[in-house]
């Protein structure tokens, strides 16, 4: 479901780019530092964006380094990290543990059991560590599980869970910025369920698999009124974004906010007549 707040490469200026790209290594070295390989590979765009949104926020120190990787074997390129990038990257791991574990409780995927048993030792200290958060994702992606389960039509029910679930994610640390991450947490969880719903709608139709938007039969109105939920979401993490005192990579922010999260979108949508045009 993660993977659409991401960047949109062609509208940023060459140094944002490379500044995004450094903190997306940082947090992959991290991942691969603390996890291993299994935990690079649960990897990212929407927890590269809470780094970033959370480090120009907070404003931590960083560590800079040039290394090469399995990925980019040929040069050494930056890795950017700070205390945000630690989090995020046990966010990570939570997350997907977490994911892994409901499929096999409700689906009995065999594939994901043994994926949550790779991760379940790191896991445990995890689960400890953040008790609360840990206990808060399980709660939602059980909820949202039922209401998957009973047909649920109320497409504010299903992604409400995402967005309590991404609430929580987004909720760093206690203090007079609390609120509005997790306004933005919980907004930005809400698009990205109505987002993945949309961007699924014909392979879950194939499947016979849930899908909120199945109660709109007709293809246009469906189109319609997703696009007005993910517009009304998306202005509330705008004025969000618009309020918090980001100076540092406010262009990569915003870019994100206004331009990045709709990739998929206009993609889909090229996709969708394209398919229009070689049929008709």
């Amino acid at each position: 479901m993660f993977g659409y707040i991401s960047v949109n490469r062609q509208e940023l200026k060459v140094r944002e780019l490379e500044r995004y790209r450094a903190f997306y290594c940082g947090l992959c070295e991290n991942l691969r530092t603390k996890y291993g390989l299994r935990g690079q590979i649960t990897l990212t765009y929407d927890m590269t964006f809470l780094v970033i949104l959370l480090s120009s926020l907070y404003e931590p120190a960083e560590k800079k380094r040039h290394a090469r990787c399995l990925v980019h074997p040929a040069q050494k390129h930056c890795m950017v990290s700070t205390k945000a990038t630690s989090y995020a990257a046990d966010m990570n791991i939570l997350l997907t543990y977490e994911h892994l574990m409901d499929d096999w409780m409700d689906e009995k995927s065999v594939p994901s059991r043994l994926g949550a048993i790779l991760l379940q030792r790191k896991v445990k200290k995890l689960q400890s560590k953040y008790q609360h958060k840990a206990m808060i994702f399980w709660r939602e992606l059980k909820a949202l599980h039922k209401i998957e389960a009973e047909k649920e039509t109320s497409l504010d029910a299903a992604s409400g869970c995402f967005g309590r679930l991404m609430a929580e994610l987004f909720a760093y640390k206690k203090d007079a910025w609390e609120p509005y991450l997790r306004n933005l947490g919980f907004y930005l969880g809400k698009f990205i369920y109505m987002m993945d719903a949309f961007d699924d709608y014909e392979k879950d139709e194939k499947s016979g698999s849930y899908n909120v938007l199945r109660q709109y039969e007709n293809e246009q109105e469906r189109q319609e009124k997703v696009q007005e939920a993910l517009t009304m979401m998306i202005a509330e993490c705008a004025q969000i974004i618009e309020f918090l005192p980001l100076m540092q990579d406010d262009g990569i922010l915003k870019n994100i906010i206004y331009s990045g999260v709709w990739t998929r979108w206009n993609q889909k949508l090229q996709e969708k007549k394209e398919g229009e045009r070689k049929n008709g």
